[in-house]
């Protein structure tokens, strides 16, 4: 039964690593840069995201979002207000996003008007990490009421991630953030990742941020 299990497993794998690659060829054909969301629940990756479309707009950048979640519409109808198109991918039970999932909710939306798509994955640190969605960037995220050692718990998320994310850093000192802890664990995991120290609420470090972005759009072409 275990042989079984891990044949199937490799099957699914196998078979969603090659969609990605073709979401991937895609991607890069219409010049959009994609970048794939990953964090726990309450991390507050919906209003980075939020901020980080609104700000992307009101810059002149075309973006788009795809926002996963096992239910309910909540997050991307929130997303929507950005005035950024937006899709809902309800998973209904299913702990992560997979190719397939964002090929087919794609269909209609012309890749080549957009600059960015965003991802805005399930809230999960395990399940997410195994699943290629064709995004460039992946990154990982991690809030400062999370505990410092986040990164050592689920090494194989930020081991894969390309930069990483400190959410709610407006903060950081109610709920006493070892800030230095904190970098200490994500550089052992994934040393000289790049790491933004962010607040959706009062906007610090979004420039920066801002800036990797379009870096990153620029580099792509």
């Amino acid at each position: 039964m275990t042989t079984r299990i891990v044949e199937l497993r490799q099957g699914i794998l196998k078979k969603n690593d090659e969609l990605a690659r073709e979401l991937r060829g895609r991607f890069t054909a219409a010049g959009v840069l994609v970048l794939n969301l990953v964090s726990s629940p309450g991390t507050g990756k919906t209003a980075f995201l939020e901020r980080t479309l609104r700000e992307l707009r009101e810059n002149g950048a075309r973006v788009a979002a795809l926002v996963g979640d096992l239910e309910t519409d909540n997050d991307a109808r929130r997303l929507a207000a950005s005035g950024a198109p937006v899709r809902q991918i309800n998973t209904h039970g299913i702990c992560h996003l997979e190719a397939e999932m964002v090929s087919r909710h794609l269909e209609g939306w012309e890749l080549a008007d957009l600059d960015y798509l965003f991802i805005e994955n399930v809230g999960n640190l395990v399940c997410p990490s195994s699943y290629d969605l064709g995004e460039r960037i992946r990154v990982a995220l991690l809030s400062v009421t999370e505990g410092e050692d986040k990164p050592l718990k689920y090494p194989t998320l930020f081991n894969s991630a390309d930069a990483a994310v400190i959410t709610k850093i407006d903060i950081a000192a109610a709920v006493d953030f070892d800030r230095a802890l904190a970098l200490q664990s994500i550089d052992a995991i994934r040393p000289g990742i790049r790491v933004f120290e962010t607040s959706s609420r009062t906007g610090a470090g979004m420039a920066e941020w801002l800036d990797y972005l379009r870096q990153q759009r620029a580099a792509q072409k």
